[in-house]
């Protein structure tokens, strides 16, 4: 019944000049507009995951920031900005906007590029040594939704397995 409602959100970009895009945006100077929505849509979904089960913890913020280390154009004041600004729009970005990340990663991106997101999505979610039912959930859809496979997917937490909370029981 609101299905074209769940569509509208789910195409339409979060804020360009304001909210966490505005942030990452801000701190990017100098990069082109296409870098800086990848970029937008990697942290985003780093966010994501990092508040899939509902707490985004220390331990999940270092891992964020590791990745983020990794971006040539950010600073270390850039990713401290990267990052207060996830935990204060982390609710939007883990729950509206997730959808557009993965799409703009889609759309940006080569496949490498999304096993690379993915690869860090994982460890991401293992960084507080358990992956949980409904974090795993999520890594399988955001996977299908980057135009990954089951296989690509299970390839990425193999390396992880130990912490699958859904073995331990």
């Amino acid at each position: 019944m609101f299905r074209w409602l769940v569509d509208k959100i789910a195409a339409s970009p979060p804020q360009g000049t304001g909210g966490f895009a505005g942030v990452v945006r801000a701190n990017m100077v100098g990069t082109d507009e296409e870098t800086v929505r990848i970029v937008v849509a990697m942290a985003g979904l780093l966010g994501t995951v990092a508040y899939a089960d509902r707490r985004y913890g220390p331990e999940e913020e270092q891992r964020i920031r590791q990745e983020l280390e990794r971006v040539e154009a950010l600073t270390p004041s850039g990713i401290d900005a990267v990052c207060a600004a996830l935990r204060e729009h982390i609710v939007d970005i883990s729950t509206i906007e997730a959808p557009f990340y993965a799409r703009e990663l889609l759309t940006l991106t080569d496949r490498d590029l999304r096993l690379q997101v993915l690869d860090a999505l994982v460890d991401l979610a293992a960084a507080d040594n358990e992956i949980t039912v409904v974090e795993t959930n999520l890594l399988r859809l955001t996977a299908s939704a980057l135009g990954l496979t089951q296989d690509d997917y299970n390839a990425c937490q193999a390396r992880h397995k130990d912490k699958l909370a859904v073995l331990r029981r």
